[in-house]
């Protein structure tokens, strides 16, 4: 047995199916299935069930996946610690940030770690925070940065970077346009321009329309912070971002209102997968953002 059949294997049973296996690993689909076959034999079981249309795991496929997961886990721990070793302050860091908020929050923390080391490179995945935690439990990110840190998670570590209360946008012809503040209760009747279902913020502003005894009317759903603006521009409903965001808009047609009781916030953390090895890019960049927010 060698890691290149367990990683055969474990892609085959990610995909159940030999063809997807095939092209994702960029090899042949006969070596794929030889190696399998080589694998069965050697363990003295069937993995798949090859009989139905759909390719599924025996029993004892289950079992082997289970184990073989972690095998590959530590394999890639060991492959990082010995890069580290040969090509210190060299690499890659792969980092997950929301497209709406992190361009705003992330950009000035991303300048200082190129000044530091500018031979690692950044590797930028422009995704919801639901997507970047998937993303970081599968080992497709290294970290993430996220909106709304939810309860604890077992498989994810996570510090807080900032907090910052959302804001009513209205065109300036708006009626509560002239209002120094507003309550969500108040917004009942309008139209939302709110942010896609793949991020968090989408479900705290559900969640906090609901607890002031609505559904909101949704008029377009958006992961790009200048296309809510524009709709808002437009006349084609409201939309709620964050304080940061809307202090530095430009955009005369826009009035930004405060909500008269701040429940409703953007909650910036940085997460990463616990008890797996962080290379030295990752354990930098954890370090200067704790020193970056304990300014």
């Amino acid at each position: 047995m060698d890691i290149r059949q367990i990683e055969y294997f474990t892609e085959v049973a990610k995909h159940l199916s030999f063809t997807k296996a095939a092209s994702t690993l960029h090899v042949s689909q006969p070596s794929i299935s030889k190696a399998i076959q080589n694998l069965e034999a050697e363990l003295g079981v069937p993995l798949f069930y090859r009989s139905s249309k759909q390719l599924e795991l025996t029993d004892a496929g289950k079992a082997v996946l289970a184990n073989a997961q972690h095998v590959l886990a530590a394999f890639k721990n060991l492959r990082s610690e010995l890069t580290d070793l040969m090509e210190l302050k060299k690499g890659e860091i792969r980092i997950g940030i929301p497209p709406i908020v992190g361009v705003e929050f992330f950009s000035k923390l991303i300048s200082l770690y190129k000044e530091k080391y500018p031979y690692i490179e950044i590797k930028l995945t422009e995704v919801g925070t639901k997507k970047i935690r998937q993303g970081v439990e599968e080992g497709e990110l290294d970290i993430g940065l996220i909106c709304n840190l939810c309860a604890p998670n077992d498989q994810l570590e996570s510090i807080s970077i900032l907090k910052d209360p959302l804001m009513l946008i209205v065109h300036r012809d708006h009626p509560l346009a002239a209002l120094p503040s507003v309550e969500m209760s108040r917004l009942e009747k309008e139209d939302f321009i709110i942010y896609r279902k793949d991020f968090t913020l989408y479900d705290r502003i559900i969640e906090e329309c609901s607890k002031n005894g609505f559904y909101p009317t949704i008029a377009c759903e958006s992961s790009q912070k200048d296309l809510i603006v524009e709709m808002v521009a437009a006349k084609v409903g409201i939309a709620l971002l964050p304080k940061k965001i809307c202090e530095k808009l430009q955009n005369e047609k826009i009035v930004s209102i405060p909500f008269k009781h701040e429940n409703l916030f953007l909650e910036l953390g940085l997460t990463w997968k616990k008890n797996k090895y962080l290379s030295f890019a990752v354990r930098e960049f954890i370090g200067l953002t704790q020193q970056f927010i304990s300014k």
